[in-house]
């Protein structure tokens, strides 16, 4: 950070340096753990001279975790001041943790998934699915079996290849637009686009600093128009590049709080970062509005017919309702309850997905792991943390608002939760 915003020497500002470099001697180590960094170039070139051993790295993080001072009465009056303290001790025991995993200790998925992530997804058994498959499978009538006719059912909604940069551009100007109408971003804030293949995911943020991301969009499976949506707001509006740009300028430089110049994808962050970005697809476009944007806006772009905008967003609802099931394939996968072959099993007859995309969904299990449940859990979690506070459908500035506060916050997965007796499930 330029020297007029370079933190002042405090108890907290000196272990929350000491946190960034353990996060950049553990890169060393794991090349998918620091997912983005724009504090001090000297740092990382210095982690990479160093090379600090996993074992010292372990040892480091525990005196870290110890040397947290206690909160002063004067800084029990500013939350955010309460909920850094908790944030770091947190994610340096998140950090511990994949270290561990590193040296070669092996967890099972839901104690994996607490350790890194600080939430515990539930556990469905098939029945808890059957009963939306039958109801998918009435909207879908026909011969064969269900995952066909819903394959057969998508091909008239795929982009073709020569409108996707125009489909995903027109998607892109409405978030940002519907987005700067409640949030307050730097001036100078702007991503790049990008269309790559061979990846385990299909979009990806790349935060580079200075209110600037790169945003890669995987083509190696069909596009289908609702995929526009869902990643520009996912990945830009008011998804993860509205986030870390506001973790950026409120945090970052405005309190000089360096430990939000780096982002440790396996922690706690990492919940709260895709389940705003999921859910800020329901606050950018509430109710029908989706729907009506699809249909006249994008379906036109794209080429395909709007009149069956409708029943596309009808049966997409119905199969959003599938979502966990992925997390109970990625369970029973990485617990060494099934193989690969049976995973892919599962998501086709229970997430509804190609064969193709379910084995490149392994795939992303076998990278990432348990990283799965900050999708839909992470998701669940914000929108009971907003509506708790009344940011409900209902009054949508309100709801605009507290999502906001939540972007701009260090708040962990756990504080997510609504006390008993409020909330919307």
């Amino acid at each position: 950070m330029p020297a007029a915003q370079r933190p002042q020497p405090t108890p907290m500002n000196t272990i929350a340096e000491r946190y960034v470099k353990l996060v950049l001697a553990v890169g060393q180590h794991d090349g998918d753990y620091v997912d983005a960094f724009y504090g001090p170039p000297d740092w990382k070139t210095e982690a990479g001279r160093q090379q600090t051993p996993l074992r010292n790295i372990a040892t480091a993080a525990e005196r870290l975790i110890a040397d947290i001072p206690n909160l002063s009465e004067a800084e029990r009056r500013d939350e955010l001041v309460v909920l850094r303290r908790e944030y770091l001790r947190r994610q340096l025991e998140a950090l511990r943790t994949r270290v561990r995993m590193l040296e070669g200790a092996t967890l099972a998925f839901d104690e994996e998934s607490h350790a890194l992530y600080d939430a515990v997804a539930p556990t469905y058994p098939e029945s808890y699915f059957e009963a939306t498959l039958k109801d998918i499978d009435r909207v879908l009538p026909g011969q064969g079996p269900l995952g066909d006719r819903y394959d057969a059912f998508r091909q008239k909604f795929i982009v073709p290849s020569d409108r996707l940069a125009r489909v995903f551009d027109r998607a892109i100007a409405e978030c940002r637009d519907r987005t700067l109408r409640h949030v307050r971003l730097p001036q100078d804030e702007h991503f790049t686009v990008e269309y790559v293949t061979n990846k385990p995911w299909s979009g990806y943020n790349w935060y580079q600093g200075t209110y600037r991301s790169l945003i890669q969009v995987n083509t190696d499976l069909p596009v289908y128009i609702d995929r526009a949506i869902d990643l520009a707001c996912h990945e830009g509006y008011p998804g993860h590049h509205a986030y870390n740009a506001l973790l950026e300028k409120n945090l970052a430089r405005d309190r000089g709080w360096v430990e939000f110049t780096v982002y440790p994808l396996f922690s706690p962050q990492s919940l709260v970062a895709e389940g705003t970005a999921n859910y800020g697809i329901e606050v950018a476009f509430p109710g029908d509005e989706r729907l009506a944007f699809e249909r006249d806006v994008l379906f036109p772009a794209a080429g395909l017919d709007p009149s069956q905008a409708a029943a596309y967003s009808s049966v997409r609802a119905l199969v959003d309702r599938l979502a966990y099931a992925g997390n109970e394939a990625a369970r029973r996968y990485l617990n060494g309850e099934i193989d690969r072959a049976a995973a892919v099993t599962w998501l086709a007859r229970y997430a509804m997905m190609s064969p193709k995309s379910a084995e490149q969904r392994t795939r992303f299990f076998d990278t990432y792991r348990s990283y799965v449940i900050n999708y839909n859990l992470g998701k669940d979690l914000v929108k009971q943390f907003v509506e708790s506070r009344g940011g409900t459908a209902t009054q949508p500035s309100r709801r605009w608002e507290e999502f906001v506060r939540l972007l701009a916050s260090p708040r962990l997965p756990s504080g997510l939760r609504a006390p008993a007796g409020r909330g919307h499930e």
